[in-house]
């Protein structure tokens, strides 16, 4: 039985089916990973849905890592809980993205898709119940799994439980839009834990309001950092050296603005391109000195709004490549696919960081940028990031809605004298690396057990 158990979705390995039926493992890093690398694979156990053909295939033939478990959920419900939920109804509350006019339609194909979201959950909350010691903490992950506080309080009252949102939480006008029974199930689910964990002290308000007088648990700001350390090793790999002379070919002695985020809609990275054109436009004094490096990794494309958005942002880049470029100066060099490599290079390359997303649970690019860029780069941020609360001080901020103003705190940015450019830079980077990954899981769990 053991001890320290977490819960999330994607877990810290998954498998693939190769030739012969053979499977292929591979291991996945992150926060959780090394907070959990502390304490023993004997003492803990991961608890995670197996995504694909070959993590189902693994949980048949019985094959394990040590300290794993995966779920083999029926595909079905699996879709209904995680795109027919999680990604298309709270992700859309928590980043407050609907088309209010058209969305959202809360009707029986809605709470058929509940139930499996429900189901979903008590598939976790029933593993999670099995495995533990008496005592043991659990320390569940994010809005896919927020019924299963809740539901393991009822199975297993014994346990310590915490739940970590990696989102936003919505304000209390948005969580409204809720049936009233399914908001209610919903933060009943949450507030099963012991304590609510959230990047910033602005998110856990939105639940506290946003529960009223439903219940009480302890809820506090765990903002996560990045590992400075091994953000730089990987940075400066051999296949990233090769990337970055790559990019300097193509940048030349131009100034850089450099964005990395998913094509995922809260991001803003339409809004990112129009401010760039209008800064362009109104500056025409940097045309031909500046490129602006952008990598938009595909997200969610089996959804058809992701799609759409994925298109349209490579359409309006070649519309300002159109508009200003000339034969020897692209204005926009955009990398629409899943190309880290790049994105390290280009953090090393950095003069300006943009990241404006409308609402933004922390935005680790904007800590991970100042760590890793080496003339010191100015962070243009909106004031929607999570990671505003700590980083505002040193950063240029912005709303994420005011191309305008995005397209002169650009401007601003590139005319930053280099002392106060490198200075900011110290400041940003020493931010971002004082609650590393590690730090950030082992302190939740202390205070748990606390």
């Amino acid at each position: 039985m053991a001890t320290v158990l977490v819960a999330s979705n994607r877990g810290p390995v998954s498998y693939a089916l190769g030739e012969g039926g053979s499977l292929d493992a591979r291991r996945g890093g992150g926060g959780l990973v090394s907070g959990l690398s502390a304490i023993g694979t004997q003492d803990s156990l991961w608890v995670c849905a197996a995504l694909g053909e070959g993590d189902r295939e693994a949980v048949r033939r019985g094959v394990a890592e040590p300290g794993v478990r995966m779920l083999d959920i029926d595909p079905s419900v699996y879709a209904d809980a995680y795109n027919g939920i999680a990604n298309s109804v709270l992700w859309f509350l928590h980043h407050h993205l609907y088309d209010i006019p058209r969305e959202p339609v809360f009707d029986a194909e809605f709470r058929r898709r509940w139930e499996s979201y429900r189901a979903y959950n008590r598939a976790f909350a029933e593993a999670l119940a099995a495995e533990a010691a008496e005592g043991a903490a659990v320390l569940v992950q994010d809005y896919h799994l927020a019924l299963v506080p809740g539901q393991l309080r009822a199975l297993r009252p014994d346990l310590r439980i915490a739940h970590f949102t990696h989102t936003p939480w919505a304000s209390p006008q948005y969580l409204r839009m809720l049936p009233t029974d399914i908001r209610e199930e919903l933060l009943r689910g949450m507030l099963g834990a012991d304590r609510l964990g959230f990047h910033t002290r602005a998110w856990a308000s939105a639940f506290e309001e946003g529960a009223g007088d439903l219940g009480r648990t302890l809820v506090a700001a765990h903002p996560l950092g990045v590992d400075g350390e091994e953000l730089r090793a990987l940075a400066h790999r051999p296949e990233v050296d090769e990337r970055l002379a790559e990019l300097r070919a193509e940048v030349g002695d131009r100034r850089t603005i450099v964005r990395v985020d998913r094509t995922e809609l809260s991001k803003n990275i339409l809004r990112g391109l129009l401010a760039y054109r209008e800064f362009l436009t109104a500056h025409p004094e940097w045309r031909e000195r500046v490129v602006h490096l952008a990598s938009a990794y595909p997200s969610r494309q089996d959804l058809e709004s992701y799609r759409a958005y994925t298109a349209s942002v490579r359409e309006l880049a070649d519309e300002i490549n159109a508009e200003f470029g000339t034969a020897d100066w692209q204005p926009v060099l955009v990398s629409v696919k899943d190309d880290f490599t790049r994105s390290l290079a280009a953090y090393r390359l950095a003069d300006v960081a943009l990241v404006n997303p409308v609402r933004d649970g922390m935005n680790l690019v904007a800590k991970e940028i100042p760590v890793v860029s080496e003339a010191g780069c100015a962070l243009v941020l909106s004031r929607e990031a999570g990671a505003h609360e700590e980083l505002h001080e040193d950063a240029l901020t912005v709303n994420p809605f005011d191309v305008t103003e995005t397209a002169e705190a650009l401007h601003a940015a590139l005319t930053m004298p280099p002392p106060e450019r490198t200075d900011r830079t110290k400041r940003l980077a020493a931010t971002a690396t004082s609650r590393p990954p590690r730090r950030w899981f082992l302190d939740q769990l202390e205070a748990l057990r606390g």
